[in-house]
């Protein structure tokens, strides 16, 4: 890491040896090596009153599992695309259906569009039932996200057409089905109740905080099962999110997952339009001592982000806010591309190397079942605390 352009002076050529010795730790201890010296400095600063960056809770707009080290997909992907294409349709049609009917019941229709890729990779690879060696995991889904469960539920045969014709009509001769996930309607389907706005996540942390108590006190076997729980980005602006989140970490409930999805929009707007509400989110969870695992960027940008040496690309990620990115998201290729580069030459040329059409398409962390298997995978080993996974999607 020379830097023979220009002698330096003071404090930056200080810096440029701390950076380069840095380089070298890195290369024979490894990442944790470094984060072992970064710990020691910023307790020394601490020990001295000397105030650190605001940011320090932060960490790049990136995907926190490197591409190195995400696991091989154990499914067939082009089979799992198409049958979560056919729960989109079924889930839209549902909703649809009772609008037409007349009934004027409609649905909720873009939560499960934007929740499908991540809830597939979860019931296909991830969720794991209850059994002699292992406790079972409690699903408690985004309750707009309803439709497409139900949908999954009727192409396995667990429920029948009818059921589904009566979506959100429960009175009906041949039972119907209720909006949001509630035991007391459907007894024998949903076990938490969890569709007021904001309630999820304390009820998710003490089900989890529950489970513990039992097994502490040999009440409960201790053969493992998490707590999934699915909530929206704007959701987590419900003051019961955030204000409940410090009892698990303190709680060191490991058995807890909160996955957030991001999809930048809520139902009267964007969640920050000129903000990034993963950043503000991934510094909120790792100040209450969560693991934070965040999963922002799909597979089409690992090529340019391996060769962005400058780090102009990561730059221009930092510097786009989430207005920037729900434009994107309905914006042609060529106008994307022009907005990303934003005169930038370098941006310019890597850009280039694709077209409008690949642009368009090149997908989000949370529309990429690569990334999000990764991401849950981790997020189901993690131990000593609760984990959130902060999903972004369309």
């Amino acid at each position: 890491m020379n830097n023979k352009s220009a002698p330096q002076t003071g404090i930056e050529a200080d810096i440029s040896e701390w950076l380069e010795a840095l380089e070298n730790i890195r290369d024979c201890y490894g990442d944790g090596g470094v984060k072992t010296l970064l710990d020691d400095l910023n307790e020394w600063s601490r020990n001295r009153n000397i105030p650190l960056s605001e940011d320090q809770f932060n960490s790049p707009y990136l995907n926190t599992i490197e591409v190195s080290t995400e696991p091989d997909y154990p499914g067939d992907i082009d089979l799992e695309k198409s049958i979560e294409n056919i729960l989109r349709w079924n889930a839209m049609a549902m909703v649809l259906q009772g609008q037409d009917s007349g009934a004027g019941v409609g649905g909720h229709i873009a939560t499960y569009a934007s929740a499908a890729t991540m809830m597939e990779v979860g019931f296909n690879h991830i969720f794991r039932k209850r059994s002699a060696n292992y406790g079972g995991d409690l699903i408690i889904p985004q309750p707009h996200t309803s439709p497409g469960v139900y949908a999954r539920s009727w192409l396995e045969g667990r429920l029948d057409t009818a059921q589904l014709e009566n979506y959100r009509r429960e009175l009906q001769p041949h039972t119907g089905l209720t909006s949001y996930p509630h035991p007391r309607s459907m007894p024998d389907y949903w076990q938490v109740a969890n569709a007021s706005m904001g309630l999820s996540t304390p009820t998710a942390i003490y089900q989890a905080r529950f489970a513990k108590y039992l097994e502490n006190r040999g009440l409960k076997a201790k053969k493992g099962g998490k707590v999934w729980c699915f909530i929206g980005d704007g959701e987590t602006d419900e003051p019961e999110v955030l204000g409940s989140i410090n009892i698990a970490a303190r709680e060191k409930l490991d058995n807890l997952v909160l996955v957030v999805n991001c999809n930048l929009q809520r139902l009267d707007g964007p969640v920050r339009g000129n903000g990034k509400i993963i950043q503000e989110l991934e510094a909120s969870f790792k100040g209450s001592g969560w693991n934070v695992i965040k999963v922002i960027w799909g597979s089409g940008w690992d090529r340019l982000l391996d060769e962005d040496n400058d780090g102009n690309l990561r730059k221009r990620m930092e510097e786009c806010v989430d207005g920037d990115y729900q434009r994107y998201s309905i914006l042609p290729g060529e106008h994307q591309r022009e907005h990303w580069v934003d005169g930038n030459p370098q941006l310019e040329a890597m850009m280039n190397s694709l077209n409008d059409e690949e642009v368009k398409q090149i997908k989000r962390g949370g529309q990429d079942v690569k990334k999000i298997y990764a991401a849950f995978d981790a997020a189901a080993k993690c131990g000593d605390k609760p984990t959130v996974v902060l999903v972004k999607t369309v």
